[in-house]
């Protein structure tokens, strides 16, 4: 199955070598560029972008691979690194590792192994391009938004809670910003350059979930046609985030725990575990208390996920916070010339009881927004609750 779409970067000081994998890559549907060495490299990497970079470890005469990757990094690329050697020493790798290089592969190169390693190394770039794209998701949106005592003490909490390892466990109904949550503790510690990787485990099905967890090597079941990273290969120096944690099957719950207890995962079909350092915020809509006590959820998994609980109030119980809530979010839908809401609006809204909480009001505040003009009152906002038109 060919990965496609992507753009490599290949940097080795032999021209026979840059043929024959340019070639293999090209025809697996990925855009490359070539460099002869590390001075060349690092003057191309102002013209380019590349998603995963291919580098020689030996390189005569000029600097070296561990040189050249340290001025990559220097000069702020953050695109996974796979180092290229057949004559490399333990003392090269472990310096390779420390310097942040994805992975080693020995020469002579077969073509499996630099194609499903490239391929894992391009996951891992989508999921650090998914982590920026959502921390700027987070500055649009303001994280946290709301002036009530409630509010307050989640925002202190987080703050508290981020920069450590601790395991966190997020509460709440529905539609009050569990993920965005989530997403500030990451965005807090100092794993925020790192991967925020999502698992819906209610969305999992359940013949599919040790697979999506953990991975599968190629030919490891019917249909796996190459080897696949799981969530938390892909989270690996980041953050794992569990939605729906509650969701999960008892064979799952339990493939779970010996995961966080071990610090270790095995692909389906691999031969050895893997060490992974993943921090895991968990996230449920059920009271995982109560599923404990009705034994639908293990409770060493309970207590190995809720170190520091964050609870969510719903909007209803937080309505001080309707007017700075309802400002910035007609400000997010249209920016510099947000739409006006009257005190009947606000008070029309206070009296509602929002099921789906701010996102059913984010959803309301958009809608108003387009079709009830600049100005919006009480009476458009009743008639869109009950069903009408703005």
């Amino acid at each position: 199955m060919s990965a496609g779409g992507g753009h490599l970067f290949l940097v080795d000081d032999e021209a026979n070598i840059r043929r024959m994998l340019a070639a293999l890559l090209r025809a697996d549907g990925f855009t490359v560029d070539e460099a002869s060495g590390g001075n060349p490299a690092i003057l191309m990497l102002d013209r380019v972008d590349p998603d995963v970079i291919l580098l020689d470890l030996l390189m005569p005469p000029g600097p070296d691979g561990l040189e050249t990757l340290a001025r990559i990094r220097e000069r702020g690329c953050r695109a996974p690194v796979i180092m290229m050697s057949g004559k490399a020493q333990l003392t090269d790798a472990v310096r390779a590792i420390k310097l942040g290089a994805f992975q080693f592969l020995e020469k002579p190169l077969g073509p499996e192994p630099v194609l499903a390693t490239v391929r894992a190394a391009m996951e891992l770039n989508r999921a650090r391009a998914d982590t920026r794209a959502l921390a700027a998701e987070l500055a649009r949106r303001g994280a946290m938004v709301g002036n009530s005592a409630v509010m307050h003490d989640v925002r202190a909490l987080i703050d508290r809670v981020a920069p450590t390892e601790t395991r966190v466990l997020v509460t709440g109904e529905s539609g009050t910003g569990k993920e965005l949550v989530a997403a500030a503790v990451h965005a807090g510690s100092p794993r925020a350059e790192r991967a925020f990787v999502t698992v819906n485990c209610a969305a999992i099905p359940r013949d599919l979930v040790e697979s999506e967890m953990f991975g599968h090597e190629r030919g490891a079941f019917t249909g796996a046609t190459e080897r696949r990273l799981g969530r938390f290969e892909q989270a690996d120096g980041g953050t794992l985030f569990l939605d729906e944690i509650g969701d999960l099957s008892a064979e799952a719950q339990a493939k779970l725990l010996r995961a966080l207890e071990s610090g270790e995962i095995q692909r389906i079909g691999g031969e050895s575990s893997r060490r992974v350092n993943v921090r895991v915020v968990a996230a449920t809509n059920l009271r995982l208390a109560d599923s404990v006590s009705a034994g639908e959820f293990r409770e060493d998994l309970y207590f190995r996920l809720n170190v520091v609980p964050i609870h969510l109030p719903p909007l209803r119980e937080r309505l001080d916070d309707l007017p700075t809530l309802v400002t910035h979010l007609a400000s997010r839908v249209r920016p510099g010339r947000p739409a006006t809401f009257t005190s009947g609006a606000l008070e029309a809204m206070a009296g509602y009881a929002w099921p789906g909480n701010v996102r059913e009001l984010a959803n309301l505040i958009e809608r108003l927004t387009i079709l009830a003009g600049p100005v919006v009152d009480g009476s458009a906002v009743r008639r869109v609750l009950r069903g009408g038109p703005a």
